[in-house]
C-alpha cells in the first residue's frame, strides 16, 4: 500500500462504481440546479432576503461540486480522492464561514431569519469538516474513523444536501424536520420558510374583487 489507501479507491471496483455513480449524479443535478437559477428570481422573493436566496443556491453549487471533484479525481488512475477531498473540504468551510459573515453584516436579515438559517450552516460545517477529515485519513492511511466508507457516506450526503437547497431555491415548500412537524400539526409554516410563498386562506378575504365598471 506504501502507506496510502488512495490506491484501494482507485483498485477496488465498488469504490469505482460508487464514484461513477456519484460523478454522474453529481453533474446532472449541477445541469439542472443552473436551469432552477435561471428561472427563480434573482432578488429573493418578499419574505425572504436576497442574501438567503443567493447563500441557498450557492450551497446548493458547492455541494453538488464537491461530490464531482472528488469522484472524477478518484477515478483518474494514480490520483488519491484523499487529496481532493482535502482541498474542497477546506474551500467548502470557508464558503460556510463567509456565508455566516453575510447573513449577519445583511441589513435586510431579521434575528430571527438568521436563526433559521442554523441548521443549514450547522449541517454544512458537519459535511465540509467530515469531507476534509475524511481526506486526511485517507491520504495519511489513518482510516479508523475517517475513512474511505464514511468519505461515500459525506459524498452522498452532499448531493442531498444540494437536492434540498435547490428545492428550497425554486420557492417549493420546506422539507425540514420542523415545518414538517408544523404541518401534521396543523400550522402553517412561516412564509420565508417556505421560499417565501404563503398560501390564501379560504375565506371572502381570499376571493379576487371584480374591479369596478
Amino acid at each position: 500500500m506504501n502507506g496510502n489507501v488512495g490506491p484501494v479507491l482507485l483498485t477496488t471496483e465498488t469504490y469505482r462504481e460508487l464514484f461513477t455513480a456519484l460523478a454522474t449524479c453529481a453533474a446532472g443535478l449541477t445541469g439542472l440546479l443552473f436551469v432552477a437559477i435561471s428561472v427563480s428570481p434573482r432578488e429573493g422573493r418578499p419574505a425572504q432576503p436576497a442574501v438567503i436566496h443567493h447563500i441557498r443556491a450557492a450551497s446548493a453549487l458547492v455541494a453538488f461540486t464537491n461530490a464531482l471533484v472528488v469522484s472524477l479525481f478518484g477515478l483518474v488512475p494514480g490520483n488519491s480522492a484523499g487529496k481532493a477531498a482535502i482541498a474542497v473540504g477546506a474551500v467548502g468551510i470557508l464558503f460556510t464561514a463567509a456565508s455566516v459573515r453575510s447573513i449577519v453584516t445583511s441589513r435586510d436579515v431579521s434575528a430571527k431569519q438568521a436563526l433559521r438559517q442554523a441548521g443549514l450552516i450547522t449541517l454544512l460545517l458537519a459535511a465540509f469538516g467530515a469531507e476534509l477529515g475524511c481526506g486526511i485519513g485517507v491520504t495519511i492511511n489513518r482510516t479508523a474513523v475517517f475513512g474511505p466508507e464514511l468519505l461515500g457516506d459525506v459524498l452522498i450526503t452532499m448531493l442531498l444536501i444540494g437536492i434540498a437547497r435547490a428545492w428550497e431555491l425554486v420557492g417549493a415548500r420546506d422539507t425540514g424536520i420542523l415545518s414538517s412537524l408544523a404541518v401534521l400539526v396543523g400550522r402553517s409554516p412561516d412564509p420565508d420558510e417556505s421560499g417565501g410563498q404563503s398560501r390564501p386562506t379560504s375565506g371572502p378575504s381570499s376571493r379576487a374583487t371584480p374591479p369596478p365598471e
